[in-house]
């Protein structure tokens, strides 16, 4: 019996149905050929090495380090106070600052800041934009006085009056009707009165007097007072008290706790 011809002995046997062609081993599971050429290499080491600087630079680097703490937007504190109570690492690395914390620990240990932004300055520093609270009303306590802002917050206590802020006088009646209303959210009310003043009314107050949530009066220059009542409806008794004003120049007694009924009195 003959046996196979050259041909058939240098022919590639054909796969069996459902049995994969088998080849090389990379491609006998059906693996991908992962083919690098020297350019791509090249690129991959280079960003690897650009990634490592720039983590050295901003970790590592005696470059991008804290070296000077700026402040802006202060009026009563000074510099050194903000940047003490800050306490800046200086000489840590810029981009580790945690700016939070920075924040928080001015807020805790200033009442007298509103506000405050702190940014990196690159490529060395620390920036801290403070907005201090303003007093909007002060409460006389013994020799001293406390200031409070515009949202009824005591922030401050010092021992000279500032300039053209009005005292608050707090003489509440503790009558059951009026227990409900405590003394913050009274001077709330008293700080809501004196924002809605009219301008020129406004620079003329020297006193706010409080008794009770429905019992508010005002002291001005000349020994002129005004009745205001409650802290409701404020721009109507602005309006109306401006009229009086202006209509009765010379009385020295204002009453707008009923806006649609103001009176005036007195000479």
């Amino acid at each position: 019996m003959a046996g196979p011809t050259t041909a058939e002995r240098g022919a590639r046997p054909r796969s069996e149905p459902g049995r994969p062609d088998e080849g090389p081993p990379g491609r006998r599971f059906g693996l991908p050929r992962l083919r690098f050429s020297s350019r791509t290499l090249i690129v991959v080491i280079a960003v690897v090495l650009l990634a490592a600087g720039g983590i050295w630079a901003l970790y590592g680097s005696s470059w991008l380090r804290i070296e000077k703490v700026n402040t802006s937007g202060t009026d009563v504190l000074t510099r050194a106070e903000v940047v003490a109570a800050a306490a800046v690492p200086v000489g840590a690395p810029l981009i580790s600052a945690d700016t939070d914390g920075i924040e928080a620990r001015l807020r805790r240990k200033l009442p007298r800041i509103d506000s405050v932004e702190v940014v990196r300055s690159w490529p060395n520093g620390i920036g801290l934009k403070v907005i201090e609270r303003k007093p909007a009303l002060l409460l006389e306590k013994g020799a001293k006085f406390i200031e409070v802002d515009a949202g009824g917050v005591r922030f401050a206590t010092v021992e000279k009056a500032p300039k053209d802020v009005p005292l608050l006088e707090l003489t509440v009646d503790q009558s059951a009707g009026t227990q409900r209303f405590g003394t913050e959210r009274l001077m709330r009310e008293a700080v809501r009165v004196r924002a809605e003043l009219p301008e020129k009314v406004a620079g003329d107050i020297r006193v706010v007097r409080v008794r009770s949530y429905d019992s508010i009066s005002l002291e001005l220059t000349g020994g002129r007072t005004v009745i205001w009542g409650s802290g409701e409806d404020g721009s109507a008794k602005a309006r109306a008290l401006t009229a009086l004003m202006k209509a009765v120049p010379a009385a020295g007694h204002f009453d707008v706790s009923a806006p649609t009924a103001p009176a005036a009195s007195g000479s």
